[in-house]
């Protein structure tokens, strides 16, 4: 992780601070509506604490304001069809009025701050785009935080995953398994999921004896991750060469 992420010991003596953050942190992560799962108990951990420090980031920031806060807190803000009265939380009816809120945010502050000082915003419009399937502007979005945020960023790989979801939502299943392709050469880190991910689309486009080949080879290409039950669930579920 890069080191403008770490969460530091005076964050975490600061509990408000620090459970205002975590909140809007893990708000953040379940409105990536991933496709895949999670496994394992020290993976959701890892989420979370990478979730956390990116809203720290965000709180750290120069250019934090009141656009940056608004920004956060629209992410974190839950749907609620019929708010009870008098609530004091921000809240939206449909996830579609969020996603286009987020958006409007996110705008706010790229419009004050330019990408490259709010990568993060950049990636949050990029999400909600995904999410209303404004598919060509997501991918846009994705590309832009790529070009904005530094080589090391530790968010790179949620970018390039995007960019796979994008095009699968497209129906362009060659294009996201080019995606993962590249998720795994720029995002080594995550190397073990964008293999995953590419041998489930290969499988979908009926290319199932190249998403064979991949899955067979997991294991010595990633022997010490936690999605090998996972991989050999895949392979399984293919069957034997015929």
């Amino acid at each position: 992780m890069a080191n403008s992420s770490v969460i530091s010991r005076k964050d975490m003596r600061e509990p408000d601070r620090f459970q205002v953050v975590a909140s809007q942190a893990a708000s953040w992560l379940a409105a990536r509506k991933k496709k895949v799962t999670i496994v394992g108990g020290i993976a959701v951990v890892a989420v979370v604490v990478l979730g956390t420090a990116i809203a720290v980031q965000a709180s750290r920031a120069e250019a934090a304001g009141a656009a940056t806060a608004s920004l956060l807190s629209t992410v974190g803000a839950p749907v609620v069809a019929k708010p009870e009265a008098g609530q004091p939380a921000k809240t939206y009816p449909t996830d579609e009025a969020k996603q286009r809120a987020i958006v409007a945010e996110a705008d706010k502050v790229l419009a004050t701050f330019g990408a490259g000082r709010a990568p993060l915003a950049v990636l949050a419009k990029a999400d909600a785009l995904y999410a209303l399937k404004d598919w060509d502007k997501a991918a846009v979005e994705y590309e832009r935080y790529l070009k904005a945020a530094p080589r090391d960023d530790s968010l790179r790989f949620a970018a390039l995953d995007g960019l796979g979801l994008v095009a699968e939502g497209k129906g362009d299943l060659a294009g996201a398994a080019a995606a993962y392709q590249r998720m795994a050469q720029q995002a080594p880190g995550y190397s073990d999921r964008a293999d995953v991910e590419r041998a489930r689309v290969l499988a979908l486009a009926g290319k199932v004896d190249e998403a064979r080949q991949l899955l067979g080879k997991f294991g010595e290409a990633h022997k010490d991750s936690i999605l090998a039950q996972q991989a050999a669930q895949q392979l399984a579920q293919l069957g034997a060469k015929k």
